[in-house]
């Protein structure tokens, strides 16, 4: 099996659909961290009336690129432009297929002359590392891949450490962390500050709709970093965040986190299919939810239909440039957040009650997604409008919520129909019990749903 490729596992399936719906790869894991510090309702309120530390030190990879073509290589993979690049900056990076679909995005921190860093969710990463292996170009690659869900008692060792402060108090502990003002760092620029005596990276970011930092440096002082952020937040209200809640806050800041990777189709890109494993996240993962096609393609996604569409930039070839030219004057579906009708919510709570198999489709607080990529159907008088994509509850804003897109001639304010749980009681995934399906009455609401997060994110891809 191991001599399998994904190209492989797609010809003996024969219908890729019916391949990532019925997937048995089970729940999808932030290894490492605890679940809980606190509960995750406190722990939610935290982003927003205090601070948070969220570790991020275990569920991404991380892949490096050095070398003289190193810009050259990821310019070429990626709808973002390069022009004023710079040592010290970093981007949201976004590689498409050669047909213009969303293979995934990560951070692309500019680290040194010749020296990248990025940072995210493996299709990229595995992207990236195709184009290093057999396009030709004189770069260097290292790769640092997530942490194991199950640790089987084994230590285990990054590259990095990697914590975010945010929230209200952020900026109060750390300056007090760093002895004094912080340097003045700009919107996804970099810098160095002062932790327990180290030189820590910090780059300005946010994620839960307040000022805040994302610091890194070597794994293995982690701990004693962790420990004085804890330290000095006491007073500051400072939260840590464990897995349970730290998904959640995309639903308030309004980032789409695992679209299915546009890449399953087109002989464009049959070599990278026969290149990635039969064990990899692109023929294990899965699909969730009550939109059903027989066609792969209905389940991609476009760069404008996520709200990346300042950031593709034609001043530069790349891959899916000429297939995103000749989508650019069209009319795109809209990211949008889906507010849930509550007395809809207590209607699928209060099923969990009815005997095995009639009741709804249970909902997980406070994440209630159960695939690797999730697309329920929302409709409008019958016709299908939209999708919605990532799911969970907000304390801050005590309604479930979920991040999706729609049609353009839908409007915010707008009630629309979402059908809640699978088809004929259920696939094959082990996250699906049997049960029947309902409908769920959702309003469409702005994206970032969090007001703190629209107005901080003013010239930022989220609020454009």
């Amino acid at each position: 099996m191991s001599n399998k490729s994904l190209e492989d596992v797609l010809n003996s399936a024969g219908n890729t659909v019916e391949l990532l719906r019925n997937s048995k790869i089970g729940a999808y894991i932030y290894p490492v961290v605890p679940a809980e510090y606190s509960n995750w309702r406190d722990e939610q309120r935290g982003w927003r009336e205090s601070a948070v530390l969220f570790d991020q030190s275990h569920h991404m990879a991380e892949i490096r690129v050095q070398g003289p073509d190193a810009e050259k290589m990821l310019s070429y993979l990626t709808i973002n432009s390069f022009k004023n690049f710079a040592v010290g900056k970093a981007k949201h990076y976004i590689p498409c297929s050669h047909s213009g679909h969303v293979i995934g995005d990560v951070i692309c921190f500019y680290e040194g002359e010749e020296d990248f860093n990025l940072v995210g969710r493996a299709p990229t990463v595995n992207w990236l590392q195709f184009h290093a292996e057999t396009g030709g170009y004189d770069v260097k690659i290292s790769r640092d891949d997530r942490s194991p869900g199950i640790t089987g008692g084994k230590a285990v060792t990054r590259r990095h450490y990697r914590f975010q402060v945010q929230g209200p108090n952020a900026s109060k502990i750390l300056e007090k962390l760093n002895g004094g003002p912080l340097p003045e760092i700009k919107f996804f620029n970099f810098d160095e500050i002062t932790i327990a005596g180290r030189k820590v990276q910090a780059l300005r970011h946010g994620m839960a709709g307040a000022p805040g930092l994302e610091v890194w440096g070597p794994y293995e002082e982690g701990e004693e970093i962790r420990a004085a952020i804890v330290e000095a937040g006491k007073e500051h209200g400072l939260v840590q965040v464990g897995a349970r809640a730290y998904a959640t806050n995309t639903l308030e800041s309004g980032w789409i986190p695992s679209p299915l990777p546009g890449v399953y189709t087109d002989d464009r890109m049959k070599a990278y299919r026969e290149w990635l494993p039969a064990a990899g996240y692109e023929a294990t993962g899965s699909i969730g939810g009550s939109f059903v096609s027989d066609n792969i393609e209905d389940y991609y996604v476009t760069p404008y239909e996520l709200g990346y569409g300042p950031f593709v930039k034609f001043d530069h070839d790349f891959i899916g440039r000429e297939a995103l030219e000749a989508m650019a004057g069209n009319t795109h579906r809209k990211k949008v957040t889906f507010e849930w009708n509550v007395e809809d919510v207590e209607k699928v709570m209060n099923s969990m009650f009815k005997p095995a198999g009639e009741a709804f489709k249970a909902m997980d607080l406070p994440l209630s997604n159960y695939a690797s990529t999730s697309c329920d159907k929302i409709e409008r008088d019958g016709k299908v409008v939209g999708f919605s994509m990532f799911a969970g509850y907000s304390a801050n804003a005590r309604r479930m919520l979920s991040l999706g897109i729609v049609d353009a001639d839908v409007n915010e304010g707008d009630v629309l129909t979402m059908t809640w749980g699978e088809e004929n009681g259920g696939t094959e995934k082990t996250t699906v019990e049997p049960h029947k399906q309902t409908t769920i009455r959702v309003k469409v609401s702005p994206t970032p749903y969090s007001r703190d997060a629209r107005e901080e994110y003013a010239d930022s891809w989220r609020s454009k």
